[in-house]
């Protein structure tokens, strides 16, 4: 079987690959796809069925997507699906980090999760596979591991930031861990 994964991003092809031996699992670059697909939607389920339905439509391949994002309860859930360029500018994690920083100072609660949603577009049928990891916001960056928030994130139950973590650790219990596994038990049971 083949599905195509709508990323670029080679890390999790290759968190996918290992967790679907099964599976030829292919980037869009693979197939020709170099566009960039826009993330327009409201939620991480409309963002991850955007960019699935892009490669569906335009390349006519099984597919699946991912959106994901940090939410801070205290921030009324920003910076959620903005959480790439909550600073304005796409993917500048410094900017990103300390607009964080500062709009949380001098407020004591640092709630926040990290959100996965996986749309999975296969023989004719949507599903939808979410993975969350809660924990804290820190008040200053920790670790040089990982990227975006994972400095700043202290996932409940670690003396550890994302960033502290190593990859193995962080890639057992992270967010997009969860929804990976849980569309994995679809697949597999298929």
């Amino acid at each position: 079987m083949q599905l195509i994964f709508a990323t670029n991003n080679k890390h999790k092809l290759e968190e996918v690959r290992h967790r679907l031996p099964n599976y030829k699992i292919l980037g869009t670059q693979d197939i020709g796809c170099f566009e960039d697909i826009a993330e327009t939607g409201s939620t991480f389920e409309e963002n991850a069925e955007i960019k699935a339905q892009y490669i569906l439509t335009h390349y006519g391949y099984s597919c699946f997507a991912d959106d994901s994002g940090l939410v801070v309860e205290a921030l009324n859930g920003e910076p959620g699906v903005y959480s790439a360029r909550y600073s304005g500018e796409h993917n500048n994690v410094e900017a990103n980090i300390n607009k964080l920083l500062t709009k949380l100072r001098g407020i004591s609660n640092r709630k926040a999760k990290f959100v996965t949603v996986i749309c999975l577009l296969m023989d004719g049928k949507k599903y939808f596979f979410r993975g969350e990891i809660h924990g804290t916001i820190t008040t200053k960056k920790k670790g040089v591991e990982g990227f975006g928030y994972d400095p700043v994130f202290l996932p409940d139950g670690y003396t550890k930031t994302f960033a502290e973590l190593s990859m193995d650790e962080k890639n057992k219990v992270s967010h997009r861990a969860l929804a990976i596994q849980k569309m994995v038990t679809r697949l597999t049971f298929n």
